[in-house]
């Protein structure tokens, strides 16, 4: 059984909110103590808002929502129009162009539950202290509040279970620049100082990986012909892109991430390399490298996998 912490930047389906309903699914390996929503795709209070009613959709209200930072470290809108005037596009910006306005989920209402009370960082700090070498951490987006909880909590890092985070590339270009993938982007700055920590183990669900499994139109119109409120969820979310293109495909990173967490046999291949994060403001921002010569630490990084394996818990997770 993995006690979690589902750290993340929301989604209102495709990835982030698809890993968490696929966790809930399955409370025999994986027990979510709380979800904490950091600033990435959106900003906290509309991330929130989309987490809130994912949990309450698949029935798992109960699960404690917290909300943490607002906004990277160093990272901000002023930063990133500077790097994309010197250096070229930055093809996604997630919070840092989104409106202030909060609107209701899909629906049109918001759910019942609220936040919980006392923030993201206290709850990271006071859950791993309750359970001292069980709590495994698994950020799905940027890694500001894991990084604000370990810098107040030093002590806290060689008692985590394991770090388990989706974000970065090595073998494989990024994709909001051609270094950097989004979730380490946002926040370089916090991934550096997280992976500086001495986690006792830090798994990493880059690129490499989720690269390999994209959904296609096929598996999407199957899958949504079930026809519960999740798939319903689903195609409101997903189907305009592949009404407007049959041949569109969409990455679902984080759910690899989660999948992994309930059966770790959907992985194939993995190396452990040094990897280091790329923090000086420059073409290559935000970008993980695999660093031989420096001392950044070694981490397993996932490179492949069973793509029927994950596709068979992907589909059974999410359209029963």
């Amino acid at each position: 059984m993995e006690r979690i912490i589902f750290d993340t930047d929301s989604a209102v389906f495709n990835d982030d909110a698809a890993a968490l309903a696929m966790l809930t699914r399955r409370p025999d390996a994986v027990e979510t103590l709380g979800v904490t929503v950091v600033a990435g795709n959106y900003p906290v209070p509309q991330g929130a808002e989309h987490m809130l009613h994912l949990l309450e959709l698949v029935g798992a209200d109960t699960i404690p929502l917290y909300l943490g930072a607002h906004s990277p470290l160093v990272n901000s809108p002023a930063q990133a129009a500077r790097q994309e005037a010197r250096w070229g596009p930055v093809s996604f910006k997630g919070a840092f162009d989104a409106s202030d306005t909060v609107a209701p989920p899909h629906g049109g209402r918001f759910a019942t539950a609220r936040p919980a009370t006392g923030g993201a960082v206290p709850f990271i700090i006071e859950t791993i202290d309750r359970y001292p070498n069980e709590i495994t951490l698994v950020a799905v987006g940027p890694m500001t509040n894991i990084a604000l909880a370990l810098q107040q909590r030093p002590d806290l890092a060689p008692r985590v279970k394991r770090f388990v985070f989706m974000g970065g590339n090595v073998h494989v270009p990024g994709n909001v620049t051609p270094a950097a993938e989004f979730n380490i982007w946002f926040d370089p700055e916090a991934a550096h100082a997280v992976l500086a920590t001495a986690l006792p183990e830090v798994v990493m669900f880059g690129l490499d990986i989720t690269n390999h499994a994209p959904l296609h139109r096929s598996r999407f119109d199957r899958m949504v012909a079930a026809d519960t409120p999740l798939t319903r969820l689903m195609r409101h979310d997903m189907g305009p892109r592949f009404n407007a293109d049959p041949a569109a495909t969409y990455h679902i990173w984080d759910c690899i991430t989660a999948a992994w967490l309930i059966d770790p046999a959907i992985v194939t291949r993995s190396e452990h390399l040094p990897v280091a994060v790329d923090t000086a403001l420059g073409p290559t921002y935000g970008g993980t490298v695999a660093a031989a010569e420096s001392d950044a630490r070694t981490i397993e990084v996932m490179l492949d996998l069973d793509l029927e394996r994950f596709f068979g818990l992907y589909e059974e997770l999410l359209t029963s």
